[in-house]
């Protein structure tokens, strides 16, 4: 037994529908991404407490079409395995309307590029990879229950009629299956209760693949029964077991803030897992979710994290940046000006699906300070760059390097919010004309987000308070598909305009705790 501790989550900020695998040594994990691009983000660690992005697994637009999609649209829910040294991510790709395909892409490295997407069927949500003892293959798959769908021997196809196994307990919204397979026990787990307050784990099992299948008689197996803890919305999660014969299980959750608002998402969060006597397993002894827990009896592996600063010096974007949607190649670009990401000015507005160039990276504390540098000339009103706090097109904040009304004339630094679709301006300062280069920042504390502006980087003046920022979250969106989390980054757009003009960021900076 180790002494070691670790506190959860174990990947904090928008990380939901942890999937696990391990090969050998090594864990990997991948996390729903909706309607960011790339799609499908993928972790490793070597002891389940320290983990660190290694790549995507849908890279190519082509792949992944979101333009225009709704809000938490686009992937859900993936499942990551391995066999035969191939690594396969199922995952649900969510179309407008009530369209959906479940889709598989494999390739040889954990870290990709994974091959274009096959479809296995067009019902159902949050597909998972099993594989039996006699080497068949199939998806299990949610639809008012599980169900499991035969496919051809290299994975990449149907081969036979979909059948039930389970009804679940009753709940509502039984989705997120994994079959594993032990000591002769098939052992179907299942999400239960909705995503949202009252999420829950619950499992059956069945000596045969196609069942009956059996409930355990402790259902839910792991959730969170106590209103006033820390940790919220437990469920949605998979077992692991490590190369000493440990079992763990990831699981998704959210820390809220006042009123329940969780800013930060669906997160990831790993708790033990004991086998009893009988053949069922409880999760962290039917305690429900541990904030501090004894860490697993593996090698103890220093954090990796990314440094506070980007400089934007490398021919690609760090791992931990994505886009809201996809990208227009056009339209952005780290060559054409060495050091610094250049975004081109889009042509729709934050507050729609279209926006292009919308550039940003998780928040991962409920206290936290983003900072940039930008070098920006707007000449026509509407014209705008600059930091965003974006949980989607219908809630975000931004404060902008903008030209100031015709009336006017000049230049403003103005901050905005977009609070559940309802767009205001919050306040407007003006900086001298011929102001080219603008300094942002954002200090998060709580439910509080402070922005300031700077014109030499030394001297900060305040932009506006937002005293209640907790809109940037699930539940703030007031909307029942609302599934991300509070995400901070950059952006440039032309207000109708038509001009595309460059806004050019030197660096971006993300500090936990200040």
């Amino acid at each position: 037994m180790t002494e070691r501790t670790y506190t959860n989550p174990i990947l904090p900020g928008f990380h939901p529908d942890p999937s696990i695998v391990r090969v050998g040594g090594d864990y990997y994990l991948a996390n729903s991404t909706f309607q960011f691009f790339p799609g499908i983000v993928l972790s490793h660690s070597r002891n389940l407490v320290n983990w660190r992005y290694i790549g995507h697994g849908l890279t190519r637009s082509e792949d992944l079409p979101l333009r225009g999609l709704p809000d938490s649209f686009g992937i859900w829910a993936p499942d990551i395995s391995c066999v035969d040294g191939m690594f396969y991510l199922m995952a649900t790709l969510r179309l407008a309307g009530a369209a959906r395909v479940n889709i598989v892409v494999r390739s040889e490295r954990p870290e990709g590029p994974y091959s274009a997407p096959a479809v296995l069927n067009h019902e159902g949500i949050d597909p998972s990879h099993f594989v039996d003892g006699d080497g068949r293959r199939y998806m299990v798959y949610g639809r008012g229950g599980a169900w499991l769908l035969p496919l051809s021997a290299d994975s990449m196809s149907p081969a036979g009629e979909a059948v039930k196994l389970w009804d679940g307990t009753g709940r509502a919204s039984p989705e997120g299956p994994h079959l594993l397979r032990k000591d002769g026990w098939y052992y179907l787990i299942l999400a239960e209760g909705g995503t949202e307050y009252g999420h829950c784990i619950t499992v059956a099992r069945s000596r045969q693949l196609l069942g009956p299948y059996e409930p355990c008689p402790w259902n839910p197996a792991h959730t969170q029964t106590d209103p006033s803890a820390v940790i919220q919305r437990a469920g949605h999660g998979k077992l692991v077991e490590t190369q000493h014969g440990e079992w763990w299980m990831v699981h998704l959750g959210g820390r809220p803030l006042r009123g329940g608002f969780c800013t930060l998402g669906r997160e990831t969060f790993l708790e033990p897992v004991q086998w009893t006597e009988d053949g069922w397993f409880t999760v962290n002894g039917g305690q429900g979710p541990s904030v501090v827990q004894q860490a697993p009896a593996l090698p103890e592996v220093p954090a990796e994290a990314p440094p506070a600063r980007d400089e934007f010096a490398a021919a690609a974007l760090p791992l931990h940046w994505c886009f809201a949607r996809n990208p227009r190649e056009d339209r952005w670009s780290l060559a054409e000006r060495p050091g610094f990401l250049r975004l081109y000015t889009g042509d729709a507005d934050l507050d729609s699906t279209d926006a292009e160039n919308v550039v940003v990276r998780r928040e991962t504390a409920h206290r936290c300070t983003a900072a940039l540098k930008l070098e920006f000339a707007p000449v026509e009103p509407g014209e705008q760059a600059g930091l965003t706090c974006y949980y989607d097109s219908r809630c975000f904040i931004k404060l902008a390097l903008t030209a100031a009304a015709e009336a006017e004339g000049g230049l403003q630094v103005k901050l905005t919010e977009n609070r559940a679709r309802s767009l205001r301006e919050l306040a407007a300062h003006p900086v001298p004309a011929g102001t080219g280069t603008v300094y942002f920042r954002v200090q998060v504390d709580g439910e509080a987000r402070t922005f300031s502006y700077s014109l030499d980087g030394k001297e900060w003046l305040e932009a506006g308070t937002v005293e209640d920022a907790r809109f940037l979250s699930d539940e703030g969106t007031r909307e029942k598909k609302a599934f991300t989390g509070a995400m901070v980054g950059l952006f440039a757009v032309n207000g109708g305009s038509g001009r595309r003009i460059p806004a050019d960021f030197d660096w971006f900076e993300y500090r936990v705790g200040e």
